[in-house]
């Protein structure tokens, strides 16, 4: 823009000021009353003045404080000018000027989008500089309720599409009593990189299974719920044990971002009688059996390493004879990661077992249980565990 400044302005232009304006005024007249008015109140304002809106159009940019526009100009008309103000510079306050007769023009420009308005003859410098700060600060005000009201959407969206995505069992046997805790280590999100879930198949037969992708943000939770959904859909197409396996470490392959993406797994097939189990462990830590006589954590071996690691390995099967009271909890390592008091020494396996075998014994179950043995590793921790957090159990009798 070839700006046409008042001869004030013209002593400011090049320096920098603690505003810089745009002033849309064809009288020059009053573009040099504005100016002495301004400059007296605020000596180090930078201010350009263009006497059409098409100069104005021209001279917008995105370090303008404020754009204070004429109403009536010789190219555009009342609002007119406002508008494709208001389009050019969405980001920037604007006020307008009015003469007497025209003071409603000015209240249905602020309905339009302007910040504020003066009326010419009412102008003095202290008023001025007043109407000009509080234009920038209502902008501003405007902006930050504007953003907060678009992250609550898309809080809210986001929320829905991840209530949308965390898994609803196919469990119809009631005997079978099915309990799930699962918090993840982001703040304000409803998923991490763990994952679990729970099918019955037609046969009567139980299909468990609780991993962890390694790492916890926002990727990792999308690639956990890519191989839930492909367990499930395998499951249900009659997959299990190693070929199982085989093709999850081969969905993990093509879903991940990275050959350092690993994932581990603990898949566990219950009988349809409820009295065996089959378990494949993938790099996962060890499950605990909840017995008649007590809790105990299942055997280190047979067992094979987390997915995507080496391909063409082989998960070895752990068979389990349960009898009629078992119970079965599946975690994720953020259960035993958490350190116990100041000496950074971790909650891990030994841990666990103690809070579980004591919960035991004083006789709590199913949510009462998990609940609580959460709750006692953040007490030891000292802190919220920082760490994705899954817990599935499945228990059936009196346990």
């Amino acid at each position: 823009m070839t700006a046409i400044p008042s001869r004030g302005a013209e002593r400011l232009l090049g320096v920098t000021g603690s505003l810089r304006l745009l002033l849309v005024e064809d009288d020059p007249g009053d573009a040099l009353l504005f100016e002495d008015l301004l400059t007296e109140v605020r000596p180090g304002v930078e201010i350009t003045v263009a006497r059409t809106l098409a100069e104005a159009l021209e001279g917008i940019h995105p370090g303008l404080d404020c754009v204070i526009v004429d109403l009536s100009l010789p190219d555009a008309q009342e609002l007119d000018a406002l508008r494709q103000v208001l389009d050019r510079a969405p980001d920037t306050a604007v006020l307008v000027l009015t003469g007497l007769a025209d003071t409603h023009v000015g209240v249905e420009a602020v309905a339009a989008g302007a910040q504020d308005y003066l009326v010419k003859q009412d102008v003095d410098g202290a008023l001025l500089s007043r109407a000009i700060s509080y234009a920038i600060e209502r902008k501003r005000a405007d902006e930050s309720e504007k953003q907060l009201v678009e992250a609550r959407v898309v809080a809210r969206e986001n929320a829905r599409l991840e209530r949308g995505l965390l898994p609803v069992p196919i469990l119809k046997d009631a005997s079978v009593r099915h309990h799930t805790r699962y918090r993840p280590g982001r703040d304000r999100a409803l998923l991490g990189g763990d994952f679990h879930d729970t099918v019955e198949t037609g046969d009567g037969t139980i299909h468990a299974i609780i991993g962890d992708v390694s790492g916890h943000g926002a990727d990792e939770a999308s690639l956990g719920v890519r191989l839930r959904m492909a367990w499930r859909t395998l499951v249900l197409a009659g997959h299990e044990g190693q070929r199982l396996l085989e093709t999850l470490d081969a969905v993990l392959e093509h879903e991940r971002w990275g050959d350092e993406i690993f994932t581990t797994v603990c898949m566990l097939t219950i009988a349809p009688d409820r009295r065996s189990a089959r378990v494949h462990r993938a790099g996962h830590p060890r499950p605990l059996l909840f017995g008649p006589d007590g809790v105990r954590a299942l055997p280190e071996e047979p067992r094979g390493p987390a997915l995507g690691l080496l391909p063409g390995l082989e998960w070895p099967a752990l068979d389990l004879e349960l009898g009629d009271a078992w119970g079965l909890m599946l975690y994720t390592d953020g259960l035993i990661e958490g350190c116990v008091g100041d000496g950074g020494e971790r909650l891990d396996l030994e841990g666990l077992l103690d809070l579980a075998a004591a919960a035991h014994a004083r006789g709590e179950r199913g949510e009462t249980l998990i609940d609580g043995l959460a709750a006692e590793a953040e007490r030891l921790n000292g802190d919220v565990l920082a760490d994705d957090l899954a817990v599935l159990l499945l228990s059936r009798g009196e346990l």
